[in-house]
């Protein structure tokens, strides 16, 4: 059975809300994770709490104060800020926040696995903070950089609570494919659904196996 040109366009939506948010994830979750993975600072546990929260948090419940934050009558709109509320835009802030933990953590984890002494010896040969970070932290990360783009697009491209929320369900602008699915099965149309729903188990195990395949590769590599 062939998608529906309504159907393409919510993948195509959703394949670029994906793209886009686990860029801007890796973007700010690196340095981030470095931080967290580096630090001393006693009370750093209430920032990996707040990180992790989008995962014990139901996702209406963190889509509806989205929605009131981004809303045309949110707090941020007293500071002069257009809402994006029911916007593409409006779908990465989302999805940024509720996709976070699934970025941040195996990047925090894959810092934290270098452990002091790779750093320490190129500290010996006067290499300088930034060097010994490109050339020696984010090569030995590799894993967790791995793990983090697969989890945050994947984790993504089945978001449907949050989205919902902060986007409703607007056909070409804020429509994606888990609406698509949800829309069709309240249409009793199982066929599309089946398709479309067989399509993301496909490629969500295809990135999990990728996943499993290259961390192993790599654990192979460093013995």
């Amino acid at each position: 059975m062939m998608l529906s040109e309504a159907d393409i366009t919510a993948l195509l939506l959703t394949l670029k809300l994906a793209l886009v948010s686990t860029f801007i994830l890796l973007l700010i979750g690196t340095p981030f994770a470095w931080w967290l993975a580096k630090s001393r600072w006693r009370y750093k546990f209430l920032l990996e709490a707040l990180v992790a929260l989008p995962l014990v948090l139901p996702p209406t419940v963190l889509g509806f104060y989205l929605l009131v934050l981004l809303g045309a009558n949110g707090p941020l709109s007293t500071f002069g800020i257009a809402p994006v509320a029911f916007t593409f835009s409006g779908l990465v802030f989302g999805s940024v926040i509720y996709s976070m933990p699934f970025v941040i953590q195996p990047l925090h984890d894959a810092f934290l696995s270098i452990g002091k002494r790779p750093m320490e010896v190129a500290a010996t040969l006067r290499a300088s903070p930034w060097d010994r970070f490109f050339t020696i932290a984010l090569p030995l990360a590799r894993p967790g950089f791995i793990t983090a783009c697969v989890l945050g697009f994947a984790h993504t491209i089945g978001e449907f609570g949050v989205v919902l929320m902060i986007g409703g369900n607007i056909p070409g602008q804020t429509q994606v494919l888990s609406i698509a699915i949800y829309d069709h099965v309240e249409s009793l149309d199982y066929a599309s659904a089946h398709v479309m729903s067989g399509g993301l188990i496909a490629l969500s195990f295809l990135m999990l196996a990728t996943v499993y395949a290259t961390n192993k590769r790599f654990r192979v590599f460093r013995l």
